[in-house]
């Protein structure tokens, strides 16, 4: 009885223990501010149960006992994260990490913590989802509050470290989050570095971007998680980049990043097209990098970036910082700082001696040009403004324009002279100051040369500058080597550009820009004339007739002056381009193209010079010529350039079964026969890939050309004199390169190719007809073992089909992309001709299928399956009656021809059952002469008889894998009856064969008559069987080899 007594007494303190733990949960519940004074009254709860005379670690574990049965409900009910669950779980995890006052409270907290974690662990690994989620979100609240002072066990951290580990990986995306914040405390610890290693597994795979943007909060700074980080800065979602910009900020120091990933992170985030992201990084470059780093120096903060390298990006910082207000140009600081007279003061506009230059830095020189430009586009816009205002306005922005002025020439160079005399000094310093002479030359677009003595002193450094060779170096064996691109005037297209811009500011009356080139261009063109110039001299006048020729609006406005456009033609250029030298060559071939764009006509000789150089030249010289080819088309028009040749050239476009022969462009008689396109096809249907530039390993002919047809396809409007049969032969070539094997290292023609198809089919229904053309030919052509037998190995014939598989889905993505609308298009729009509907090409399909007959090769079998799973993601709607019959007419017979594949028959049946709830009239039938017409609509060669009966075969069932046990008696039956059986088989009657034996004869006197004719189907399709097997091991392949089953089992998820 005292047992008895003893343990009701137990069981009515534990109940009223958890009628008050539940009471104090309760009242958590309303607001966080009770917490404090609930945490000492559950405190006080549990020391009362520890007695001098009782147990302490008995008493805890009573307690924490009836604390976790309280706690139970809010671990098992499946319920929202509602703002009074959220306080009870804060106030938990805070009486977890609550401390005594002595060391036996802290031993009392101590071990309570223990039982409590091993709790929340056993509820980690719960079925339930709101258990683990429940348990993730306690466990994360302790672990983050938890003082750095308490002691755990290391045995109980490794078991919560393990289980968070694995939490890591839950489905759940929630607990995933409450897992990697529990981690993110033990990231730091070189102990732990399996974690640091986890969540950068993690990161790149993640698809929850709560669950990406906890991990990057995670992340402690080190060369191991930085990369990371800047990743994150590409993500999809804008929380992610924002925080990742955050994180670059408070946690990666300046100094610790590469020049390259400073840029990459300013690059990125000043462009980015959400206002937070760019406002984050903003704040990074603002108050770390500028404030922090560079005390407010712009200079300093640009010489973090290596301007020469990347100047763009550093521009696009300082401009703003202009934007922002944060750098301000002041008075005693300006560029004529660096002119300094001969006594060493600053000179002025009164001052007549020799200046002393001070060379500047190229973080300076850009500075410099930032500011002004800034300063000189506001006095222009407020002057403009004034313009058009009227009264005091106009007065208050006139006088901000004057402040501006004002400002902007006590920057730059107090005389023309003084600037002249700033660039020369830096040009003449060498290379180590080119950067810092081209942006000094852009300064001079925003001086005054009105002046007459001002005007000659520019005008006669422009003459300089324009007479300045390319600068070279000699190699090992003494021969001369150019610096720079050897194209442009400098060797630089940005020097180029930013002499003419100066050139053009000196020479801003109309035509004496031209004049002056042409001047400079006659004088160094005499020794050139004379066969006396060296390569050198070539690259330079044909460098200078390039930049007249860029700058050039006709040739109209180069006659009259020192040499005539007909002369550049015939004395330079064309001579150019059959120098010995290559690099003469290339320019020449460039500065051909451009002269053919200034013509109103493109002329015999420079056109055949073109094709002679695409055919016949190293690929540096070739890549040029494509250029031009290309350039010159799309500005006159294929049609205008073969005009130009004068004679009837032969195409292959012009035939509707486009079957090209290959072209040898080695043959002299060949090549000079064909039209442009063709000439082109046929350095598209070289096989050199890595005939690349020495300049950019990203420029081919094959890229160069396929860049080309793709501009041509999508201005297919403006040309149409082109053969309707080009564009979907060109559009299935670029898809098939697309898709090529040879065409991975081509990151740049994959790109340009990519924002192509993105836009080309949403442009136009025409375009939509050309994709639905070039579909089964295309597929047909990707497709191994088709049009012969393959020789290739499993494998590769695997990949074959799987891009050939990819192609046909591109195409149909292609297909379903809704167009483009225009504010000016009719909300209900004409249905579309059938050749550009997704009808259209359920016909051109089906009608492939039809094509192959019942006995397919293994190739045969696996392009019809492939051309089925297409054929059931059309979107077929009724827009025409006759083309659902059609279809139906189609589909019955792919069925008839797939009998033997049970998967694709039954796909079959979904298409022709939907067809069938399309047909409004199910009883009209479909006459041949409509089934012509649509088949000459669609350009489909097919004859189909529409009389012929049509009959869904039924769905093979399924063998059974189950042997029916066979009595003695049916077995004597069938032995007796063996020869009458061989007797049948020889010659079966006519109404013996039934159609479809479906039903066995359950009685003994029809078993006989049973096993004779089920034996006789049996043989017969054996024998059907054994032919199809024969004829397909004689074609030496498989029918389907694992890596085949593998991809089709994949297709068809």
């Amino acid at each position: 009885m005292g047992e008895e007594e003893s343990r009701i007494a137990s069981a009515s303190a534990d109940r009223h223990l958890l009628q008050k733990i539940a009471k104090i949960l309760n009242e958590t519940r309303t607001s966080y501010a009770t917490h404090n004074r609930k945490l000492k009254e559950l405190a006080t709860v549990r020391s009362k149960l520890s007695s001098p005379d009782s147990d302490e670690s008995s008493s805890v574990r009573r307690f924490a006992s009836v604390f976790f049965k309280t706690l139970t409900p809010l671990f098992v009910a499946a319920q929202r994260r509602t703002a009074a669950a959220e306080r009870v779980v804060r106030f938990v995890a805070e009486f977890a990490c609550l401390r005594g006052n002595n060391s036996d409270g802290d031993s009392d907290c101590g071990e309570f913590l223990g039982e409590f974690l091993k709790f929340l662990l056993a509820g980690s690994v719960a079925a339930n989802r709101n258990a683990r989620f429940r348990a993730c979100q306690i466990i994360s609240e302790i672990i983050l509050r938890l003082p750095d002072e308490v002691e755990v066990a290391d045995e109980l951290w490794d078991d919560v470290i393990d289980g968070m580990m694995l939490r890591v990986r839950d489905k759940v995306p929630v607990i995933r989050t409450f897992a990697v914040r529990s981690l993110s405390r033990f990231v730091n610890d070189p102990d732990n570095s399996d974690i640091l290693d986890l969540l950068l597994e993690v990161l790149p795979l993640e698809q929850n971007p709560e669950v990406r943007k906890t991990i990057v909060l995670s992340l402690p700074p080190s060369n191991a998680t930085t990369q990371a980080i800047i990743d994150c800065t590409l993500d999809v979602n804008e929380s992610v980049r924002k925080v990742a910009y955050s994180v670059l900020a408070n946690k990666v120091p300046l100094q610790s990043l590469s020049i390259k990933l400073r840029t990459t992170i300013l690059q990125r985030g000043l462009a980015d097209r959400a206002v937070n992201v760019s406002k984050e990084c903003l704040k990074l470059m603002k108050n770390q990098w500028l404030s922090n780093c560079c005390q407010g120096d712009p200079i300093e903060f640009l010489k973090y970036l290596d301007v020469e390298t990347y100047e763009s990006v550093a521009e696009s910082a300082l401009e703003v910082f202009l934007s922002e207000g944060l750098i301000m140009p002041s008075d005693d600081k300006s560029i004529q700082q660096c002119i300094m007279s001969a006594d060493g003061e600053a000179r002025d506009e009164s001052t007549c001696s020799t200046p002393s230059i001070q060379l500047m830095e190229p973080e300076i020189a850009l500075y410099w040009r930032i500011i002004c430009r800034k300063l000189h586009k506001c006095a222009q816009a407020k002057g403009s403004d004034a313009a058009t205002a009227m009264g005091a306005e106009a007065a208050v922005y006139a006088a901000e324009a004057s402040d501006t002025n004002d400002l902007l020439e006590r920057i730059l160079p107090a005389t023309v002279s003084d600037y002249v005399a700033l660039v020369k000094a830096h040009i003449d310093s060498g290379p180590n100051h080119h950067f810092s002479s081209r942006q000094l030359l852009l300064l001079g677009t925003m001086l005054d040369f009105s002046d007459a003595m001002l005007h000659k002193t520019a005008s006669s450094f422009v003459q300089e500058l324009l007479h300045r060779p390319f600068e070279q170096e000699l190699d090992e064996d003494g021969n001369s080597i150019v610096i720079g691109d050897g194209i442009n005037l400098g060797g630089d297209k940005d020097w180029a550009e930013a002499v003419s811009k100066l050139a053009k500011k000196v020479h801003a009356a109309p035509g004496e820009f031209e004049e002056i080139i042409l001047v400079v261009i006659e004088e160094l063109a005499r020794p050139c004339r004379e066969r006396t110039a060296d390569f050198l001299q070539w690259m330079h006048m044909l460098s200078l007739t390039s930049l007249l020729l860029e700058n050039g609006k006709s040739l109209h406005s180069l006659q009259g002056k020192a040499i005539e456009p007909e002369e550049i033609l015939h004395a330079l250029l064309l001579p150019g381009a059959k120098h010995t030298h290559l690099d003469v060559q290339r320019i020449a071939i460039k500065c051909l193209g451009l002269f053919g764009l200034l013509e109103k006509k493109p002329s015999e000789e420079l056109v055949r010079q073109l094709r002679i150089a695409f055919c016949r030249s190293p690929p540096p010289i070739s890549i040029m010529a494509s250029k031009a080819l290309v350039d010159l088309g799309m500005w006159h028009s294929p049609t205008e350039v073969d005009k130009a040749m004068g004679q009837d050239l032969l195409s292959q476009f012009e035939d509707e079964s486009i079957d090209f022969v290959p072209v040898d462009l080695s043959n002299a008689e060949e090549d000079l026969n064909l039209k442009m396109l063709d000439l082109l096809y046929a350095g598209l249907e070289s096989d050199d890939w890595r005939a690349y530039t020495e300049s950019s390993e990203d420029e081919s002919v094959k890229a160069t050309v396929g860049e080309g047809f793709a501009k041509l396809l999508l201005l297919g409007e403006k040309y149409p004199n082109l053969p309707a049969s080009f564009y979907p032969f060109i559009l299935g070539k670029l898809i098939a390169l697309y898709f090529s094997e040879e065409s991975k290292e081509q990151l740049r023609f994959k790109q340009c190719l990519s924002v192509f198809f993105e836009h080309y089919a949403s442009l136009s229904e025409k375009h939509k007809g050309y994709v639905s053309k070039a579909f089964v030919p295309l597929i047909r052509s990707l497709w191994p073992g088709i049009d012969g037998i393959s020789k290739n190995s499993s494998y590769a014939v695997s990949n074959q089909r799987k891009r050939a598989v990819q192609a046909s889905r591109f195409l149909l993505q292609m297909m379903q992309t809704p167009l483009y609308k225009s504010p000016d298009s009719p909300e209900d729009s004409v249905q579309p001709p059938l050749d550009r509907t997704e009808e259209g090409l359920a016909i051109r399909i089906a009608v492939e299928m039809v094509r192959f007959n019942a006995k397919k090769t293994a190739a045969e079998k696996a392009y019809v399956a492939a051309l089925c799973k297409i054929l059931v993601l059309l979107n077929l709607k009724p827009s025409e009656q006759n083309v659902i019959k059609l279809m139906k007419k189609l589909l019955t017979q792919v069925a008839e021809s797939v009998c033997s594949e049970k998967d694709l028959l039954k796909e079959v049946k979904l298409v022709l059952e939907h067809l069938k709830s399309l047909d409004a009239c199910p009883s009209e039938e479909l006459s041949q002469d409509e089934a012509n017409s649509i088949f000459e609509t669609l350009g489909v060669s097919y004859n189909l008889d529409i009389t012929a009966p049509a009959t869904v075969p039924q769905t093979p069932a399924p063998c059974s894998t189950r042997v029916p046990a066979r009595s003695r008696r049916r077995v004597r039956m069938e032995e007796a009856s063996s020869d009458e059986d061989d007797e049948e088989v020889a010659s079966p009657p006519p109404s013996a064969m039934p159609s479809a034996p479906n039903t066995l004869m359950t009685r003994s006197h029809r078993a006989s008559k049973a096993a004779a004719l089920a034996k006789i189907m049996a043989s017969k399709v054996k024998m059907s069987y054994a032919d199809e097997d024969i004829e397909e091991e004689e074609e030496g392949s498989s029918d389907v080899t694992a890596e085949d089953s593998d991809e089709s089992e994949e297709y068809r998820e």
